[in-house]
This record gives structure tokens, sequence and C-alpha cells, in this order.
């Protein structure tokens, strides 16, 4: 049976791209829903310019709410009834308790390779480090920041030279390979993790 998935974004949408323009012919999933906590988020246009269904739930019409700003989420989400949840960009934390309505079902990629790194500024942290490698994960979103069980890894190589920026825009592309590699494996039941590069 085929599984449905939403797609969750905050700005432009590219790993949200590589993820949609991935699931067809014998792929195991559909998107049903691309949701954005920002009505401004460029990702919305090119949901929509893909066909897929777009939603926006501001979040500062919460203010300080996270609460009443998940539920809203969590509302939004019932309806298009998705199988798996994919976090690409989406720059909100989610607390244990929407957490708790979809555990098993959210998969997040995060530009590091964790456990390293959880959280923000990863590529300057990473140099800072003086990591001789850099990457990004794809993992089972759980309570913790960045946490849960990894489900893959995309790993390059730091370069001299390499900058914050430069760091980010050669694991780009890594991300939008790992990501569709992760959730096609992750639709079809199986959890091994996708280890990409080295």
């Amino acid at each position: 049976m085929t599984k449905k998935v939403a797609i969750l974004i905050s700005g432009g949408g590219s790993n949200m791209e590589a993820l949609v323009h991935s699931m067809t012919g014998d792929h195991p999933a559909r998107p049903v829903l691309v949701l954005s906590n920002d009505p401004a988020a460029g990702g919305l246009a090119k949901a929509a310019g893909l066909g897929v269904p777009t939603a926006v739930v501001d979040h500062r019409a919460y203010a300080k709410d996270r609460p009443a700003f998940e539920a809203a989420l969590h509302a939004v989400l019932l309806d298009a009834r998705p199988d798996i949840i994919c976090l690409a960009g989406f720059m909100r934390i989610l607390g244990a308790d929407f957490i708790g309505q979809w555990e098993g079902r959210i998969l997040n990629i995060h530009p590091s390779l964790l456990p390293k790194y959880r959280g923000l500024h990863t590529h300057a942290r990473a140099l800072q480090a003086g990591d001789a490698h850099h990457g990004c994960t794809v993992h089972d979103v759980t309570a913790a920041l960045d946490d849960g069980p990894v489900l893959g890894q995309a790993v390059m190589p730091v370069l001299p030279g390499d900058t914050p920026d430069t760091l980010a825009a050669r694991l780009l592309p890594l991300e939008h390979a790992l990501y569709p590699a992760v959730l096609r494996r992750f639709a079809a039941g199986d959890r091994r993790p996708v280890m990409l590069g080295g």
C-alpha cells in the first residue's frame, strides 16, 4: 500500500523538492501535503507548482503558545492523514506531546554527522573543531533535539580553505541525495541506515 507523506518546511524547500521529485514510479510513497509555519516560505509556491497541496500554520499567530501552535499543526496533518512526516528545513522545535502523537513516523534531516553538533551553526562548529569530515544525517525524530535513531548519513571531506558557506553549498546536493534514499527505504518498512560517501 502506498504511503502518504507530509513535508514540513520553513523556507525555500530545496529538500522538499528533492523528496517530491523522488516520489514517482515504483516509489512506495506519494506526497499529500507541504505544510509551512511561514506564509512567505518560498517552498510553498514550489510545492503548488509540483501539484502538491499546501497549507500554512503561521507560528506568529500563536505568540508564545507552542501547545496551541502544535495543536493547529496536528489538526491540519490529521486532515491529510499522512503515514510519514518529513521535516525538511522546518525551523520550529516540536514538543514531546506533538512528537508522541506521531512517534515513529517523523523523519528529519540535520546538517551534521549526528550525534555531533546538534542544534544550529553546524558547519562553523565542524570547522572550529578541525574535523576532517562533515556531512548530514536523516534520523527518526524523538522528543530530544536532533536525537533519535540514525536512518542515514552522507559524508564528505572538509577541504583546506572551507568556510561555513562552502561547506553548506557542497553539502546540499548530498542532502538532496540522502533524504530521498532514506524515505524510499523507510516507506518500504526498512529502517536500515543508508550510508553515502565516505
